[in-house]
């Protein structure tokens, strides 16, 4: 998780969030990094699409009508309605939706809490 200014796009942050992966192997290693990323047309900027390349990362990100068109999974595409759902569950938390935190860390703390009572009640 990485948070930004208000005003700031969240793709701004798409780097600093994609280092902070780690992603859980059977043999107890984490690999740093992703097999693929999927989102939404706002992250088709090029920075990000040459950002994914130069590490050997699939893009699974649509693009908007004015960039040139390519093929990609769209079954894998589809499949990120699982962060969207989530990110849905978010909005309806009141004291996160309407920002009662006012420090960036508290904030963030908010929503690590909100983030562990999610996976409980997704797997409990």
């Amino acid at each position: 998780m990485a948070l930004t200014p208000g005003q700031d796009h969240e793709s701004t942050a798409f780097e600093r969030a994609m280092d902070s992966v780690a992603v859980p192997q059977p043999s107890g290693q984490k690999r740093r990094r992703p097999k693929r990323v999927a989102g939404d047309k706002a992250y088709s900027a090029k920075r990000i699409r040459a950002w994914l390349r130069r590490r050997g990362i699939a893009a699974v990100i649509a693009r908007p009508k004015n960039q040139r068109r390519q093929r990609f999974d769209k079954a894998r595409y589809r499949r990120r309605n699982v962060v969207e759902r989530l990110i849905a569950w978010l909005k309806e938390k009141r004291r996160l939706a309407t920002r009662y935190e006012k420090l960036a860390v508290s904030l963030l703390a908010m929503l690590k809490v909100a983030m562990c009572l999610w996976f409980l009640k997704k797997h409990l």
